[in-house]
């Protein structure tokens, strides 16, 4: 069943070390913002890529450019300092692959380029002005590669711009670029709210990639709608605390922003959550966010964590690295990883393709997709005591820095791999299951239950599996043992057995099969 699904990656980068064993070389991007100056580091040039350093410093270059043309002297030594720091960071990590970026103030202000030079000694690297084009590009990309089969609007806001460009069938559209970042955006309100809703419904009016967006999604994109939808999180005491793929209807959206804007940004909710330096900025990233929903009437917004550094990475990976599935790529990282034996973990998709084909019960591709992802994850938690397997599992799954995956199918996976540890009976956490559908629940649980009865008959080994297949009959879960491993029949076998045949109407039967 859609054996394709089960594709492994290969490094896109590599080195060899004085073994003779490779592993991906370290690369970082540096983004000299309005707003921050960050650093991010990622284990290698992957699919998926794990980050494993980032920083970022608040340094407010936008502020005033809009006003004054100048960057100011405060955010400019911010900035300065902070690459200097970068440098020795880097070089404290092996890093030799760094790229820098610098976007709309930089590109807006008279001083830009006298900056540029400094910035680069600073680095000691080139640094890449982008022009508004390459930022919506970027930007696309980076959701292209974080959010499964996207279809919609990105939309990148910044301390100095947004950046706009449709996004449908794995094409990007013609992007577009307004100065309608936060800090910009309060530079020519002068500090009014009503002006500044003027200012942007004017600038929105025309906005091409806006247009056909009816009923599809727009994918936010950038540090101020990240804290939006953080303190929209706290607000409905959401379970999980990731940011990536978190998805609010948009007339809750619109809603909530114009409650943003309304209020005293210190007297919201959680408001303790977001840096000093960024709240004055909520309320113009609401305006414009509250806006783009009035123009566009999208379904839904999507928060990407994805944006121009992923995308610069994806943008630099092989046609055939980009076609990977990023959330399988992960999957089989954190199996090879984690699990007892890795092998083990692709054999159960294999065989759970065969059990659920039998089964004829519908399953359509993404929940394939799905399934397998939950076989390879299904052994990560190993490690801790048998008591808290369960518990540390749904953790670690349901936080882990997957792309490509949806909240639901995040719970999906964290609830199926609990209940392998913990029983199909389970009461596990009530506030995960509330984040998926009643199918889907009951999809996890026949996993788990298809999981309980593998992993006690192979013991986490490979080469077990494909030796005792379990098929579906119209009235029967039928479970084949070669007779040398007819010992293996127990009563806790037997309950395993039978807790997965009444999940599916059926009822348990082993069957011994005689060898010569």
């Amino acid at each position: 069943m859609a054996p394709q699904l089960m594709q492994k990656t290969t490094p896109v980068t590599t080195m060899a070390d004085k073994g003779g064993a490779t592993f991906q070389r370290p690369v970082a991007i540096v983004d000299i913002g309005s707003n921050s100056v960050r650093l991010v580091a990622y284990e290698g040039l992957a699919r998926a890529p794990t980050a494993i350093f980032n920083e970022k410093v608040l340094c407010g270059l936008g502020r005033g450019v809009m006003i004054t043309g100048q960057l100011p002297q405060e955010g400019i030594d911010k900035a300065l300092q902070a690459l200097r720091r970068f440098k020795i960071l880097a070089r404290n990590m092996h890093i030799d692959n760094i790229a820098v970026l610098a976007t709309a103030a930089v590109r807006d202000a008279q001083n830009g380029k006298a900056f540029l030079k400094e910035a680069e000694a600073a680095i000691g690297e080139p640094i890449d002005l982008l022009t508004g084009a390459d930022e919506a590009e970027l930007s696309a990309l980076g959701v292209l590669s974080g959010i499964y089969q996207p279809d919609g609007v990105a939309g990148d806001l910044g301390g100095g711009s947004l950046e706009l460009i449709q996004i449908a069938d794995a094409q990007l559209g013609e992007g577009i670029t307004l100065p309608l970042g936060g800090l910009a955006l309060a530079d020519a309100a002068k500090g009014s709210p009503r002006a500044a809703v003027k200012i942007v419904r004017d600038a929105l009016a025309s906005a091409a990639p806006l247009q056909n967006m009816q009923g599809r999604t727009f994918y936010a994109v950038g540090g101020t709608w990240r804290a939006l939808a953080r303190l929209h999180m706290r607000q409905r005491n959401y379970p999980l605390k990731v940011m990536h793929n978190y998805i609010i209807p948009a007339r809750d959206a619109a809603d909530f922003a114009g409650l943003v804007e309304r209020v005293e940004t210190d007297s919201l909710v959680s408001i303790g959550s977001v840096a000093a330096p960024r709240r004055p900025l909520l309320s113009y990233g609401a305006i414009v966010l509250e806006e783009i929903i009035r123009i566009a009437a999208p379904k839904e917004i999507v928060l990407s964590a994805s944006g121009v550094r992923e995308g610069l990475l994806y943008k630099r990976l092989s046609q055939r690295a980009r076609t990977e599935d990023p959330l399988l790529a992960e999957a089989h990282a954190m199996n090879r990883l984690r699990s007892r034996a890795p092998r083990h973990g692709e054999e159960l998709c294999a065989w759970s393709d065969q059990f659920l084909a039998s089964t004829h019960l519908e399953e359509t591709t993404e929940e394939t997709r799905l399934r397998h992802v939950g076989c390879l994850l299904a052994d990560v938690a190993w490690r801790a005591h048998p008591d808290y397997r369960g518990e540390q599992s749904m953790n670690l799954i349901a936080h882990a820095p997957f792309l490509g995956i949806d909240h639901a199918g995040r719970a999906f996976l964290a609830l199926a791999v609990a209940y392998r540890h913990e029983g199909i009976d389970s009461d596990v956490s009530p506030q995960i299951r509330a984040l998926i559908s009643a199918r889907q629940l009951d999809r996890a649980r026949i996993l788990g239950a298809v999981l309980r009865v593998a992993y006690l008959i192979s013991t986490a080994m490979p080469d077990v599996l494909g030796q005792t297949p379990m098929r579906c009959s119209r009235t029967h879960v039928k479970l084949s043992l070669p007779a040398r491993f007819a010992p293996l029949m127990s009563d806790r076998l037997q309950n395993r057995l039978k807790q997965l045949a009444k999940l599916i109407g059926r009822e348990p039967q082993v069957n011994i099969i005689p060898e010569d």
